[in-house]
């Protein structure tokens, strides 16, 4: 969506007197001020000119316009270009006054992206020609605004309330197709004819052959006033029940309702007003963080910066046809891997290839996948049970069970079968890679392909290096990421690398709570108020029992001086009570796998606290919600510090998308270290330093924290600029 590259516009007058101004500015046309002035000028231009009849504008190698540039924000924000930042200076006094008001006619010839700004402006047009595979859609509610260049007045009333309600609500897109079965593209023509057939259709406007239409000022589409009335207020019921914590939905369908009471003009106006409110707003600032974050996860110092070139994955096994080792084989097979599953026998391979097909299934079920491309799809899946066909294969991914012994025992075998060049990953969660590796001499082609559960859904991959990593392996790593459309982050080796060792205080706190008195429903009802996709209580329920003593017993084990040491989770596990699988833990769960609060939980708690003697505190037992949220996330945030400080990440930036992507953190509050800073270093440092005296070394604060909070410093300013212990 940016482009450092100054955009423009060229106008080019043909013989037939239709002017076609082509907006340019790659890689997908975004909407700079430059582009924009440009537009204006060319626009007027072809107005004054008599040789010009009618307009055409288009956007340069079958792009229309991928939208504003979302790095132009600081301007808008900051006054550059004054005219253009004024509010309701593009969407009324450029699009609506001199486009549409325009006595010449004008047409869209849409390809490709038409999205954001894009289409606003294709609407201002008094017809519009696209492409059936072309993309049309308003995503701004993605980066915490609404569409600000008259898309709230136009859109309604070119495709009716409900489905405009819709695009700009859930940010998605139509395909050109279903964009002319809607009206908002007037007819679908081949790339090769779309200009050729737009130039016909302007001068057929003209010349009354075709409708005049300024969309601003259509009806047709629009329902009654009750009807419309209704219509708002089930989507602001909607909008209350599923983002609760944010106001721009609000704020959009609010502008939406202010145009059909009061005419589109005044919609305008109000849509230029809040526009420009919420880009100052911290849910804007926020998402736009996590846009250009997620973007510059790939860039990798020391690795991406070398001019390498990724070499090509052909092939790639997977050994361990579980639960992740079927997720990943689904993401691969997805992207048009061919993949070679290995098991230790026929009834596991069995089991791994029927998960993989049970994935595919879901997907056909949900009409997201036809049975020709299942057919397709599933034939790039092969099962062996020995190591003979990983003979030509350029990638493995081990996803076996977390035991040392077993995975040194298959990275031996590997570095036997595989050839030279291959790349040997494990999906380990916690391990020392440097501990897998141990007994092989392929070091350098060793590296951790971290996925998150369930594999094929879960956007994020963590590519952990080692001191002898090479970087073309990242680089290979980085390209196979992007091509089964996850967002790669490189991290450094130890234990739990970044996500698991960041978040492993998550669970501890509430443990830490709970023993003192503290509500186990209302700890995970707060922290799902908060944003997160479940607490952490639910959160250990549906990832077993097993799996986080496994995990924690490694944090234990590397970090003794700071980990919380309950013994409730092992004695409800004794009692067979392991999480959702076995229908209890820190819930019950039903035949609807629903979990319900089990009253019969506070005997294990009164227990374990007699165990580990500690006593109810009173303060912990009538905590508020925002020292909930606080206690939960703070020791997370000191972790996430103490990775930083270790080099473990690259930059706190990758960071915040690894807890968004990995964990769920909501993305309006910018990530973890990106919502610390908005509280502030000396905040969270004092809070951290209270705790720690009262409840012990858990809640000490780390060396980085303490140096970032003494000189007021954010804890995401690069190491250098806080004169880091590193």
């Amino acid at each position: 969506m940016g482009s450092n590259a100054k955009g423009r516009t060229v106008m080019e007058v043909g013989d037939d007197g239709v002017a076609l101004i082509t907006i340019i500015n790659p890689p997908v046309n975004s909407l700079s001020f430059d582009v924009l002035f440009s537009l204006k000028e060319n626009y007027e231009q072809a107005l004054r000119r008599n040789d010009v009849k009618a307009i055409v504008i288009t956007g340069a190698k079958g792009k229309f316009s991928g939208g504003f540039d979302i790095g132009a924000f600081g301007g808008l924000q900051g006054g550059q270009k004054a005219e253009f930042s004024r509010p309701g200076f593009i969407a009324v006094e450029v699009l609506t006054d001199v486009v549409e008001a325009a006595r010449k006619p004008s047409v869209a010839a849409i390809d490709g992206l038409a999205l954001g700004g894009g289409l606003e402006i294709a609407m201002t047009c008094h017809a519009r020609i696209s492409t059936p595979t072309a993309q049309l859609g308003l995503p701004e509610l993605q980066l915490g605004l609404i569409p600000g260049f008259g898309g709230t007045q136009r859109l309604p009333r070119l495709v009716g309330l409900p489905k405009s309600l819709e695009m700009m609500l859930t940010s998605k897109p139509v395909k050109g197709e279903e964009a002319f079965n809607l009206g908002l593209v007037d007819a679908l023509v081949s790339p090769n004819e779309l200009v050729s057939t737009a130039r016909r259709w302007a001068l057929e406007i003209l010349e009354r052959r075709r409708p005049w239409v300024a969309s601003l000022y259509k009806t047709s589409k629009l329902e009654s006033l009750g009807e419309a009335r209704e219509i708002l207020k089930f989507a602001r019921a909607q909008v209350r029940k599923q983002a609760p914590n944010v106001k721009h939905p609000l704020v959009c369908i609010d502008v939406i309702e202010e145009g059909i009471v009061s005419g589109p003009r005044a919609g305008l106006w109000k849509e230029a007003e809040a526009f420009q409110e919420l880009l100052h707003s911290d849910t804007c600032k926020s998402l736009v963080h996590v846009f250009f974050s997620q973007r510059g996860t790939s860039k990798v110092p020391g690795v991406t910066d070398l001019g390498l070139v990724p070499r090509h994955v052909k092939k790639v096994a997977i050994i361990g046809g579980g639960l992740m080792g079927s997720g990943i084989a689904t993401a691969l097979i997805l992207s048009n891997y061919p993949v070679i599953l290995k098991e230790v026998n026929e009834k596991f391979l069995q089991a791994g290839i029927d998960r993989i097909k049970a994935n595919l299934q879901s997907r056909v079920k949900k009409g997201k996948m036809t049975q020709e491309k299942f057919d397709k799809t599933i034939s790039l899946i092969k099962g062996t049970l020995g190591y003979e066909s990983f003979k030509d294969v350029d990638m493995v991914i081990e996803a076996v069970i977390e035991k040392v012994s077993l995975k040194q025992q298959i990275f031996s075998e590997l570095e036997k079968y595989c050839p030279s060049h291959c790349i040997l990953a494990s999906n380990t969660s916690t391990i020392d890679l440097n501990l897998i590796g141990e007994k092989t001499k392929s070091q350098d082609r060793i590296v951790g392909a971290h996925f998150f559960s369930p594999a094929h859904v879960m956007p994020l991959l963590e590519i952990v290096r080692t001191n002898k990593t090479s970087p073309q392996i990242i680089v290979d790593l980085l390209d196979v990421g992007k091509k089964i459309r996850k967002t790669p982050v490189v991290v450094g080796n130890c234990t739990g690398f970044a996500v698991n060792r960041m978040f492993f205080p998550y669970t501890q706190s509430g443990l830490l709570l709970i023993e003192r008195g503290a509500d186990v429903y209302q700890i995970d009802k707060v922290i799902t108020k908060f944003g997160m996709p479940m607490g952490p209580f639910r959160l250990a329920d549906l990832v077993g029992f097993g799996v986080a003593i496994a995990t924690g017993t490694q944090f234990i084990e590397n970090f003794p001086e700071r980990t919380y040491k309950s013994l409730l989770i092992p004695l409800m596990q004794e009692d067979g009570r392991a999480g959702e699988t076995t229908r209890k833990g820190f819930y019950t769960y039903g035949d609807k796998r629903r979990a319900n609060p089990d009253p019969e939980l506070k005997k294990y708690i009164e227990k374990s606290r007699n165990i580990s003697g500690v006593d109810i505190d009173p303060k912990l037992v009538k905590l508020s919600e925002k020292d909930i949220v606080e206690m939960i996330f703070f020791p997370v945030v000191n972790e996430a510090c103490r990775v930083l400080a270790e080099g473990i990440a690259v930059k706190a930036a990758d960071l915040d998308i690894a807890s968004v992507m990995g964990m769920g953190f909501p993305p309006y509050r910018g990530g973890l270290i990106f919502w610390a800073d908005s509280l502030g270093s000396k905040y969270i440092y004092s809070k951290l330093e209270e705790w720690s005296k009262i409840y012990g070394e858990f809640f000490k604060p780390c060396a980085y924290l303490a140096e970032r909070a003494a000189k007021g410093a954010p804890l995401s300013a690069p190491l250098d600029q806080a004169k880091s212990r590193l």
